[in-house]
């Protein structure tokens, strides 16, 4: 019987704090040591009133289109705080989602989408959005920040009226985990994966923070894994490189990648509590 694909490796998930448990799963199932390294903290919007003020009108928009769990699970605590919720919303309001875990939130909450793309990118659902885009309105909760507006700017140009509004904020962590620095330090860390351009950026300034200007050094041999080509694009702008992509763009993909990426590079001495270290902030 084959050895797990990632059997003797160390690999930093950077996600946001809440979220790393699916990707841990995931990497462990394929025989990987997981370090935690949190890239983002989601928190609320610098103001509800925008997103408040859309939800109010849901029954004038044609399509609600979520391209993250993190804008799903915003929207539906709005709702909820009105007495609603996504799965009573108005019948005429059809839901777009990119991605299988936004979908699985979705279903999961009773309001499965109308529409999935068949790749997890935004550029796909452009490309089979399922009508034509003129005279529909729009409704696209979004990060406040960062977030891409190829969505809006390309339903625009089809005769869409678009919304956007900011359904929360994914900020820079204080620092990194000691368990992180540790690995880094000792080089024991075969891969980091990135999840978004976000986590890219992020962990940068906290690298930076922790190791000073030569923390890039502390990279060299370490693969990094991207989930999709603007996370890729990110990471060739701000570490010089991308050593895998994952196809697909979602968790299982990010894994198989890693694998990939690993496949040819020798294996390092693996800590031996990357799992279970102290994962307070240093």
């Amino acid at each position: 019987m084959p050895s797990p694909p990632l059997a003797g490796r160390t690999v930093a998930v950077t996600r946001a704090e809440t979220q790393l448990g699916e990707a841990r799963r995931l990497f462990e199932q394929a025989g990987a040591s997981v370090l935690d390294l949190p890239a983002l903290v989601v928190t609320p919007p610098d103001t509800w009133g925008p997103l408040d003020d859309a939800l109010a009108e849901l029954e004038d928009f044609h399509w609600l289109v979520f391209s993250s769990g993190n804008g799903v699970d915003a929207v539906e605590r709005r709702l909820q705080l009105r007495g609603s919720g996504l799965a009573r919303r108005p019948r005429s309001l059809r839901i777009a989602a990119v991605g299988r875990k936004t979908a699985a939130q979705l279903e999961a909450i009773g309001a499965p989408a109308d529409f999935i793309p068949p790749r997890f990118v935004a550029d796909s659902l452009l490309e089979h959005f399922p009508v034509s885009g003129w005279g529909l309105r729009l409704l696209l909760p979004r990060v406040q920040s960062g977030g891409r507006t190829l969505l809006a700017e390309a339903f625009a140009e089809a005769g869409a009226r678009v919304v956007e509004v900011a359904a929360y904020e994914t900020r820079c962590p204080a620092g990194l985990p000691t368990a992180a620095v540790a690995a880094l330090e000792g080089r024991r860390l075969d891969a980091i994966t990135f999840s978004s351009a976000k986590t890219v950026s992020h962990t940068a300034q906290l690298l930076e923070g922790a190791f000073g200007t030569p923390w890039r050094e502390l990279l060299r041999d370490v693969a990094l894994v991207s989930i999709g080509p603007q996370t890729s694009q990110r990471l060739n702008t701000t570490l010089g490189r991308v050593d895998a992509e994952a196809d697909p763009h979602d968790l299982e993909g990010l894994v198989q990648a890693c694998a990939q990426a690993l496949r040819a590079r020798p294996t390092r001495s693996a800590s031996p509590d990357a799992g279970s270290a102290d994962r307070g902030p240093h």
